[in-house]
């Protein structure tokens, strides 16, 4: 490890303005992920600042059943919160299948949305790595990518995001408040928020050099709908998913799906939203032809490597499986 300096952010603008000011500055909040990368090699800041004293480690449960989640939130916080259990299990469901009981301790709700991959060549710093070193290749496409994407890959990258806690949130609708320094906030869907790959896989969000997450907004959840988060993975434990999927369903007194919103994780370089299963399930009775031919169609880009194609079996299954589950849909 490279030497670094530390400092400790007792205000949020003098935070964000050190980063910004400094080249090669990153926060430091739970650093699960960041410490890891810094051991490897992979992460050499020249500076740490340090914001775990900055205010944003409350959640604020709204009169209008909206909720926001601080950035410093502590995953074991926000999973075991009341309110966060009864009106968004999926989160606190993604939250517990995310990681062992030590590091939900540290991790924050900012740093889980910001983890790197998990991909192999991204860790190893022998290895050619578009993303950790642009222009150097990408190992994967020749090499082990059974763990990793199918959609939303490019040449360059075919990365998975490892976060649990964003597939939900994605489903959700959810919005990330940022702070630039000189004070100036701005507010991104997450599902904006996330870059794919394209040429420029080392860019994987819109943050702006210095710019803060200070929380996370989830709008009320639709009234009368069920939601989860099923996770499929190698082992019980602490295993990165293969396939996730976070599901929000209602049926109406017809039987028909009145809401449907669908993420994916452990498939893509971000939480996918599966748009176009949405669009042809909504409005349809759930059947399990319906649902399995609904996520088929979303899997049609999918750009699959010799050794990860099964994913979108697996995907299908789920998906269904889940869906039928939350809304007691009909056999074929």
């Amino acid at each position: 490890m490279k030497p670094f300096a530390y400092e400790r952010a007792t205000a949020p603008e003098a935070a964000a303005t050190r980063v910004t000011d400094t080249a090669d500055a990153m926060y430091l909040a739970g650093g699960t992920n960041l410490v890891d990368l810094m051991k490897l090699g992979v992460a050499e800041p020249t500076l740490l600042v340090d914001i775990t004293g900055l205010p944003y480690d409350s959640i604020e449960h709204r009169a209008d059943g909206s909720v926001l989640i601080g950035s410093l939130v502590s995953n074991s916080v926000l999973s075991g919160d009341r309110g966060i259990r009864r009106r968004f299990p999926a989160v606190a469901e993604a939250v517990l299948a995310g990681a062992s009981g030590q590091l939900r301790t540290r991790a924050t709700t900012g740093g889980n949305l910001l983890q790197r991959t998990r991909c192999v060549y991204f860790q190893d710093v022998t290895k050619a790595c578009n993303k950790r070193e642009p222009g150097s290749g990408c190992s994967a496409l020749e090499g082990s990518h059974r763990d990793l994407a199918v959609l939303g890959t490019s040449d360059a990258c075919v990365a998975t995001h490892p976060s649990d806690m964003a597939v939900p949130m994605a489903a959700l609708d959810a919005v990330v408040h940022l702070r630039r320094a000189g004070g100036d906030t701005r507010s991104v869907p997450l599902t904006d928020f996330y870059l794919l790959p394209g040429d420029t896989p080392e860019r994987e969000t819109v943050l702006e050099a210095g710019e803060l997450i200070t929380g996370v907004e989830l709008p009320p959840p639709p009234a009368g709908a069920a939601m989860c988060y099923r996770k499929v993975r190698d082992r019980w434990s602490y295993a990165f998913a293969l396939v996730s999927v976070a599901a929000v369903a209602a049926t109406g007194p017809d039987g028909t799906l009145s809401e449907i919103r669908l993420a994916l994780g452990g498939v893509a370089p971000l939480p996918w939203r599966a748009r176009r299963a949405e669009e042809q399930l909504a409005g349809r009775r759930p059947t399990e032809e319906a649902l399995r031919s609904a996520a088929r169609a979303e899997f049609a880009s999918a750009r699959p490597l010799p050794r990860n194609a099964f994913k979108i079996d697996l995907a299908v299954d789920l998906i269904t499986a889940t869906v039928l589950e939350l809304v007691g849909g009909e056999g074929r």
